[in-house]
């Protein structure tokens, strides 16, 4: 039986523009809650159309004045994106409409909804878990092809039934040991059950390390890679980043120090958002505003996933030190001139040479970036952790599990309270446990309509 619009459910009962506002073809409006079918009464004067199939209405405000015509289509609940019974009205996409049809739904006594209210209902009503919906946002924000991909997989559960499977053999290593302790003198309970799980403990907590360490790919996918270019002054750091972008980005010149601040400009390489960043020349100096630009330079380079150092000979000092704190997603670069075609560098981690004032003479540093990009940060088979909540919850559940495992041979009795603080570190991953702070930052981010 459809539910009348009282004053008991009109405040659970949302409305939100879902689709992009301003003029447009079409509008999309959402509604959820009890009230739903009772609003599209009030609205059509009809009853709800068959569910999940569209039906033209015309939509009157409460004074009978027209609105515009929309399909309107029914989501009874439980089988909807919320849970709950929900409607779409899919009208004209004019401000006039949207104002028009915002104020009669306002008019009935519904409320506009919060940024990831949608979301967040589904969620609460076990349609999808707290990875899903963070993937579900990343897809809304995905601007490359690595993020559209990665946010899918989430989505569609892929971090989910990673977790599920180290929380289906939690508890069958905590049924093990609190079998001995509970049933020490049954004849069926072999004697040390416990120690039996000693070998599963520690291949998940192998498996939480594996997935912790990867995790700065997930990351860096989710969020876009930054790459650093540095050297001394004059080394072609400006006309590296323009030629990368293909447009003039820098300014550059042959007097030394140009560059102060940092420069960034975004690009895509190998279907990731990346942002490229020219930096200030390398040297000691007594001017402030150039120390600083040096200092931030060498911040810049330090929180890179990937660093370009730019060399060039008979002009700049090289920077030894640099070479040996480099990894192996590093590049250096020889902008080679004239008379020092044979210079090289010894136990550089990755080299390469070219003439920045020649045509193309960047093209071995955008292929070697592509590389880099693909080898190191494309996505992989499984869905892995990509925030930092993720990581925490995964790393206390690691630690719980070490000490478990660590208490095995001394006192299986305590073992017990370290496996369900795991599972509840788990259970946090999921949004499963009370962690409304965590709710309100995460949804809080979302697009009003999602």
């Amino acid at each position: 039986m459809d539910n009348p619009v009282t004053k008991d459910n009109l405040g659970e009962t949302i409305f939100s523009l879902s689709s992009a506002s301003g003029r447009a073809g079409v509008a999309v409006f959402r509604l959820s809650g009890p009230a739903s079918a009772e609003s599209v009464k009030h609205l059509t004067g009809r009853s709800v159309p068959r569910p999940r199939y569209a039906a033209l209405r015309k939509l009157n405000s409460q004074q009978g004045d027209p609105i515009d015509e929309a399909l309107t289509l029914w989501f009874p609940g439980p089988a909807s994106f919320t849970g709950e019974d929900c409607v779409e009205f899919h009208t004209h996409g004019s401000p006039a409409v949207i104002n028009g049809l915002s104020a009669a739904l306002l008019s009935l006594g519904l409320r506009q909804a919060e940024p990831g209210e949608f979301t967040r209902r589904a969620v609460q009503n076990g349609k999808m878990d707290l990875t899903e919906a963070e993937g579900l946002a990343d897809l809304i924000d995905a601007q490359s092809e690595g993020q559209r991909v990665q946010a899918l997989r989430q989505m569609g559960g892929g971090l989910r039934d990673l977790y599920e499977d180290w929380r289906e053999r939690l508890l069958d290593a905590l049924a093990q040991i609190e079998g001995e302790i509970d049933f020490p003198d049954e004849g069926d309970i072999p004697d040390s059950l416990s120690h039996g799980a000693y070998a599963p403990l520690g291949a998940l907590a192998s498996e939480m390390s594996t997935a912790l360490e990867d995790m700065g790919r997930g990351a860096a996918i989710r969020s876009g890679l930054d790459i650093a270019i540095i050297g001394a002054p004059n080394a072609g750091k400006s006309t590296l980043i323009n030629a990368l972008a293909r447009r003039e980005i820098a300014i550059t010149s042959p007097e030394a120090g140009t560059t102060r601040d940092v420069v960034e400009v975004q690009m895509v390489i190998a279907g990731l958002p990346v942002t490229l960043s020219d930096t200030a020349g390398l040297r000691e100096s007594d001017n402030a505003i150039e120390a600083e630009g040096v200092r931030r330079a060498r911040q810049r380079a330090e929180e890179a996933e990937i660093t370009i150092y730019v060399v060039r000979p008979g002009t700049t000092e090289f920077e030894p030190f640099l070479v040996e704190s480099m990894t192996k997603t590093d590049i250096i670069f020889l902008n080679i001139s004239e008379g020092y075609e044979h210079f090289d560098l010894v136990n550089a981690p990755t080299s390469l040479r070219g003439n920045l004032m020649e045509p193309n003479g960047e093209s071995g540093v955008h292929t070697r970036l592509e590389e880099i990009v693909r080898k190191h940060y494309s996505v992989g088979q499984d869905s892995g952790l990509t925030r930092v909540r993720h990581g925490d919850c995964v790393r206390r559940a690691q630690e719980a599990i070490l000490r478990a495992q660590g208490q095995l041979g001394i006192a299986p009795e305590l073992t017990g309270d370290d496996l369900r603080a795991a599972l509840r570190a788990l259970s946090e991953l999921a949004g499963e446990s009370d962690i409304e702070a965590v709710f309100d930052r995460i949804f809080s981010r979302f697009c009003v309509g999602k």
